[in-house]
């Protein structure tokens, strides 16, 4: 059995994209390569570009005294290789990363950093490496697809294991990721990779739209369905067996009643459904948060306006529709309903709660 441990080599001189020292050493390589774009690459190149970091005085270290080493130095260019600001052998760079150098906000160059390392980066390349294979895009993907919306560090450092240049598609199933954990676990391979998942967990926490919440990795609108706002709050841990087996209820239910595991709403088989709360799991009591009344079997677009409640339904299973919510997109859903049979008393009394919270959000939305 091959381990492909070399496909996943993140260097990682700067953690703080937004300090003074990284925003310097990226805007010393962008003029570099404006002034030297006639030119062909050589080690000559190389080494005058170094020359002109190390010298810099905002490289001077402010405990010593001294210039960073080249050894410190050669790492801070290949951290912006393989992040995807500049290209191999000095050859040229994103447009991006001249709008990250002019952004004037932390939060605009969040947002530009996302773009350029979503599309740019690739972690084996090197100043005298070209690659095409996008590691955080393959992980990103995955994580769209994992049916429970997150994935953990153990997980992300199985992801080092597929050899992308010969996977055939740009993402793992759920059972795909679960046989190169077990293999990774097995082999050791997970252990070994602690730093690297270090590296990558910091360079992943810095991106717009994802949520670190302990060693678990989400979109940041599934975090706070989940959580609530992480900013102002505490964060309830989910028990990840007892969520499995109130998804495993409602997938019984939808069988039972659907001949087969199937959203409750559109009754299409989708590859990816969602145990979706009814009163959010950030509200809810032990008991309430894994009772499979409190929950439906949704596709992830309804999930989606369900959770955030851009709909609801009133005891007869009619959809109702949020104030906040546009008419083309009720126009397309207003004529699905929610059966009878899924209708018992529990969940027409999780649903009244749900009911509340949703004319409580359009208030809000009256009021901005």
């Amino acid at each position: 059995m091959q381990i492909y441990e070399k496909y996943w080599e993140l260097t990682n001189e700067f953690t703080d994209y937004n300090n003074v020292r990284f925003c310097t050493v990226l805007e010393i390589c962008l003029n570099f390569i404006d002034n030297h774009k006639n030119q062909s690459y050589t080690n000559d190149l190389y080494n005058e570009l170094q020359t002109k970091i190390q010298q810099n005085p905002v490289m001077i270290s402010t405990k010593t005294g001294q210039y960073k080493n080249l050894a410190s130095v050669r790492k801070s260019i290949n951290q912006l290789i393989k992040m995807g600001f500049i290209e191999p052998f000095l050859s040229g760079y994103t447009p991006l990363s001249r709008e990250y150098m002019q952004a004037k906000t932390n939060q605009k160059r969040r947002i530009l950093l996302s773009k350029i390392v979503y599309t740019h980066s690739g972690f084996t390349r090197s100043v005298t490496k070209h690659s095409d294979i996008r590691q955080l895009n393959f992980l990103i993907k995955t994580l769209v697809e994992h049916p429970n919306g997150k994935l953990n560090k153990a997980e992300i450092a199985a992801l080092m294991l597929v050899d992308l240049v010969n996977f055939p598609r740009d993402y793992l199933t759920e059972a795909e990721l679960n046989h190169y954990l077990q293999q990774g676990s097995q082999s050791g391979f997970i252990e070994r990779k602690y730093n690297q998942i270090s590296y990558l967990w910091n360079l992943l926490a810095k991106l717009d739209d994802l949520q670190c919440v302990g060693d678990d990795l989400y979109f940041a609108e599934d975090a706070q369905r989940i959580f609530g706002d992480l900013s102002t709050s505490s964060t309830r841990k989910r028990d990840p067996y007892l969520h499995r087996l109130y998804k495993n209820q409602l997938q019984e239910e939808s069988e039972e009643q659907y001949g087969g595991v199937k959203c409750m709403l559109e009754k299409l088989a989708y590859p990816v459904l969602v145990a979706s709360h009814i009163k959010p799991f950030i509200l809810s009591d032990d008991t309430e948060a894994y009772d499979p009344n409190n929950g439906l079997l949704l596709s992830r677009t309804l999930d989606s306006l369900f959770d955030l409640k851009y709909i609801s339904f009133d005891d007869a299973g009619n959809m109702l529709k949020s104030q906040r919510l546009s008419d083309d997109v009720w126009q397309y859903w207003q004529n699905v309903k929610l059966d009878s049979v899924l209708l018992n008393d529990e969940r027409k009394r999780y649903l009244s709660q749900h009911r509340e919270l949703m004319r409580e959000a359009d208030l809000k939305f009256q009021v901005a």
